[in-house]
C-alpha cells in the first residue's frame, strides 16, 4: 500500500494538502490554510510544515515549489499520481487495519472458548 510507509504526522499533512486539492491535480495553498486543514490535536508549526511537505515530495506525491503571493508565502502543488490515489490507499490502509483486529478480537475469543471448554473437561 502506499501510504502505509508514512509517519502519523506526514499522513495528517497529506490528508490536509489532499482536501485542500479538491481532486484537483494543481492548485495553490499557503502554509496557514494547511495548518488549518490539519486535525486539531497536531502539533505543527510552519519550519515542520515545510520539512514534511518536502519529504511528502521526496515520496512522489507531489512537486511542490514555494512562490509569494501578494508578500506571503504560497506553495504550488502538482499532484502526481500516488498523491491523487492518496485518499484511495488511505481507505485500504484503515479496512486493513480494522481486519487484523477483527482478527485478533475473533482469536482472542476463540482462545477464550476453548480454556473455557478446557477448564470444564479437565475440572
Amino acid at each position: 500500500m502506499i501510504n502505509e510507509k508514512l509517519s502519523k504526522r506526514e499522513n495528517e499533512v497529506m490528508g490536509a494538502v489532499f482536501s485542500l486539492s479538491l481532486g484537483k491535480e494543481r492548485f495553490l495553498a499557503a502554509p496557514c490554510e494547511i495548518l488549518a486543514a490539519l486535525p486539531p490535536k497536531t502539533k505543527c508549526d510552519e519550519e515542520s510544515l515545510e520539512r514534511t511537505l518536502r519529504s511528502l515530495e521526496l515520496d512522489g506525491y507531489f512537486q511542490l515549489i514555494s512562490s509569494d503571493r501578494k508578500g506571503e508565502k504560497t506553495y504550488v502543488f502538482h499532484m502526481r499520481d500516488q498523491g491523487l490515489a492518496y485518499k484511495r490507499s488511505d481507505v485500504q490502509r484503515k479496512r486493513t487495519l480494522a481486519f487484523k483486529w477483527g482478527v485478533a478480537a475473533v482469536g482472542a475469543v476463540i482462545t477464550f472458548l476453548i480454556g473455557l471448554i478446557l477448564r470444564l473437561i479437565f475440572k
